[in-house]
């Protein structure tokens, strides 16, 4: 799902890409009434629309915050389903305000690309999955010599594939294919003997395994993969809004914030939390951004703080029970860190 950026964008892109950025994002936001936000078209737990047709996922609530971080109101969304290829262009075009589709933050992706990534909303990393009734006693990658492995094309995951088994001198027989969907089918059909890509994908395909009960996700990693929300370059405004809405959903958490008591901790006498919430007096945070001073109150009321999402979305409460893990606090030994709302 990590689709290899082709080269340096032409002249004529980096036109469009300037284009886009020169206009002041917050402001058209405001003006259409509503975030346009660029989302994967169907991974469980990160986007996904469900039975009803409501989008629902990690990254969908993300861009939930962001909307009631400028509107008070986080129904305030409109989502675009966006396939790996078509992602970047949809956003240096304008097409979406915010690109929030398990995309790792590259260097590449960074500079030549003309992104700005917000934060690493899910720290992952490539993994393997197997049918443990086709492969018994398999309890580490280290023991798939020989197998064949399910891979997308055109992918950094295909290449991490061969470096892995490279630098470990064991053999593989790579089947390829152009879709996600076609090798999830192979794989399920058990034209392969593993399956790999983001760790978190493979929870989620898992799900969609005509016995997902018979398949056992590997614990090696072999990649890091830092996925985030990114907005275009050359608008600084709408960057730290997408940043620090981020932010805000870690702070929250940290503080004890929730969907059920943001009210109540208004009152709060701690004033690192009266400053989170816009009570403190002489608190101008939300104004600095180009905000409500209860930006911060608004996010918590519309999606709950980051733990909550993730619980939600992709954690016990889900049917994916991805356990926290790096993704869990830096207080409780994880990764995630909110930068101080100060």
């Amino acid at each position: 799902m990590k689709k290899l950026a082709i080269g340096l964008l032409s002249a004529a892109a980096i036109g469009v890409v300037a284009t886009a950025a020169s206009a002041d994002t917050l402001d058209d936001v405001k003006k259409k009434g509503f975030v346009q936000c660029g989302v994967n078209t169907a991974l469980a737990g990160f986007s996904a629309p469900n039975d009803k047709g409501e989008w629902t996922g990690l990254d969908v609530d993300y861009c939930r915050a962001v909307a009631a971080a400028v509107f008070g109101d986080g129904t305030k969304v409109k989502f675009t389903g966006l396939s790996a290829k078509d992602r970047f262009t949809a956003l240096q075009s304008g097409e979406v305000d915010i690109l929030s589709r398990n995309t790792t933050w590259t260097v590449n992706r960074d500079t030549a690309l003309g992104l700005n990534f917000a934060g690493v909303t899910y720290y992952d990393g490539q993994g393997f999955m197997i049918n443990a009734k086709k492969l018994p006693g398999v309890n580490s990658a280290l023991q798939l010599s020989g197998a064949s492995v399910c891979v997308q094309a055109g992918t950094t995951t295909e290449l991490n594939l061969a470096d892995y088994f490279s630098a470990n001198k064991m053999e593989y027989n790579p089947v390829v294919f152009e879709k996600f969907e076609e090798a999830n089918a192979a794989y399920d059909a058990g034209r392969c003997d593993a399956y790999t890509t983001d760790q978190s994908g493979l929870y989620a395909v898992r799900l969609q395994m005509s016995a997902p009960d018979d398949h056992v996700v590997l614990p090696e990693i072999i990649s890091k993969e830092p996925l985030g929300p990114s907005v275009r370059q050359g608008d600084d405004k709408w960057f730290d809004i997408a940043k620090w809405t981020y932010f805000a959903l870690l702070n929250a958490e940290e503080a004890g914030i929730t969907q059920a008591n943001v009210d109540e901790m208004k009152n709060s006498s701690n004033p690192d939390i009266r400053r989170l919430l816009g009570t403190e007096a002489e608190t101008k945070i939300g104004t600095d951004l180009g905000l409500s001073n209860d930006w911060v109150v608004n996010i918590i009321k519309a999606t709950g703080n980051y733990g909550e999402i993730f619980e939600r979305n992709v954690g016990s409460g889900s049917p994916l029970k991805i356990s926290r893990g790096i993704n869990a606090l830096w207080t409780k030994g994880g990764l995630q860190y909110g930068m101080p709302i100060r």
